[in-house]
This record gives C-alpha cells, structure tokens and sequence, in this order.
C-alpha cells in the first residue's frame, strides 16, 4: 500500500532560500533537500533571503505556510544568520528574549494546526582561525533555539553543530569549495570574482541538504521510512 504524502515546509533564510538564476552557482540546501526522499514526501520551500524571525513573521510569510499546512506536515525552522544583524531593527533580535519568543510562536501556530514544527540551527560560516573553524561564527543563536527546542519539545536538528563539524574536517583550502569562492572572469554572474563565506556553491548546498536530510531521518522515524533509496553515497563516509 502506497504511503499518504507528506509536506515540509521550509522557513528559513538564504542559506536554505532557492537562488535565481542570475544568483547562480550560489544555492540554498533547500532547493536539494527533497531528493532524499521519496516521492511520498514533497519540500515546499518558503525560505527568502536576508528574513530573520522577525521579518519573516511581520512580513506575514509565515502566515502563508501557516494557510497552506495540515495535520501530519513538517515545517522546519532556521534562523539565525540575519537576527544577528544589530544595526537593522527590522530584523534584529535579542537572541535569548525576542528570537526565542518568535521561534516559540512558529512552534506555537504550527502545533495548533496539528502539524509538527523541527527547529534547525543555523548553518555555520566559514570562518577559519589559525587553522581550525571558529566556533562562534553564530555567536547565542544556536544555544537559543536549544533551549527553545528542549523547553517547548520539539525535536531539533542541531545543524550548526553538523556543519562545524563537517565543515572543520574539510579544512580551510578545501572547504572554500563549499562556499562561494570565485575568481574573477570565473562566472558571468560575478564578473568582479567573489568570496562569499556564508552562501554555499551547488556542490556545498548538495552536501548540507544531505547533513540535514540524514539527521532529519535519524531522528524522525515517519521520515526515515520515506528515504530515497537512490540517493547519492553518504558524506559522512
């Protein structure tokens, strides 16, 4: 018997948000994240470039997930990147008062659709130092929505964590390939070149949509069951 579709939802920033084609080859781990399952399961990606929790909310995107989920659908939830953003009070917020009071209210409304909300950290920047990546590259956002995840019990997806890890492994020369590193007359959409350490190239945002479909599943047992068993090789191995 064919198993009933589900929906994920994506709420999140550039780091997940699908690129233009005048963007390209800059990618959001969003636009990928649905080849690791199967066709059982179907990504809707709501996620827009430079939103914060509080833009995304004022800007009454979330309302439109909110209009569209129903009982049994995921909504995953990354922010954190563009709340840091201290000089911009149309996003910025406190990460353990505001921030965690609007990720609350995304729990809060999905929950009372009967849908199920996953908080995600956010992804890291790559920023070396001596050697080995920074492990403050998010400053308290990740630690906020830990906390928010345990306080309010919804499961978590600790990509920050996944990303530094991997991301470190990789080292400084060759993560850069992650990431948009280009040179000039490389690519027509950057003619001038371009080093970009929180946006991912193609091959980077493939990868972090791999990470985070792997722990989805590992955690989520309703979502493990629609895996895509044709799927690329593990990057962990």
């Amino acid at each position: 018997m064919s198993k009933h579709l589900i929906n994920i939802y994506i709420a999140g920033d550039s780091t997940a948000a699908e690129k233009l084609q005048e963007e390209k080859p800059m990618s959001g781990w969003g636009e990928h994240i649905g080849a690791y399952f199967n066709n059982s399961v179907i990504v809707h990606n709501h996620a827009k470039n430079g939103r914060s929790t509080k833009s995304f909310k004022e800007q009454k995107r979330f309302d439109e997930i909110l209009s569209k989920i129903t009982p049994g659908d995921y909504v995953l939830i990354q922010f954190g990147h563009n709340d840091q953003k201290s000089d911009d009070p149309k996003r910025y917020t406190d990460p353990f008062d505001e921030y965690k009071k609007n990720l609350s209210y995304y729990i809060k409304e999905t929950k009372a659709r009967q849908a199920n909300p996953v908080l995600l950290t956010s992804v890291t920047r790559r920023q070396f130092i001596g050697g080995s990546l920074s492990k403050h590259t998010l400053g308290d956002y990740p630690d906020a929505m830990r906390e928010t995840a345990h306080e309010k019990e919804v499961v978590l997806i600790d990509m920050y964590s996944l990303t530094s890890s991997y991301i470190d492994r990789q080292g400084d020369e060759q993560s850069k390939q992650l990431f948009l590193h280009l040179k000039p007359g490389e690519c027509s959409n950057y003619p001038d070149g371009l080093v970009d350490n929180t946006h991912f190239s193609i091959e980077g945002a493939k990868i972090i949509a791999e990470l985070t479909a792997k722990e989805i599943m590992n955690q989520i047992s309703e979502l493990r069951e629609r895996k895509n068993v044709m799927s690329k090789k593990d990057v962990y191995k």
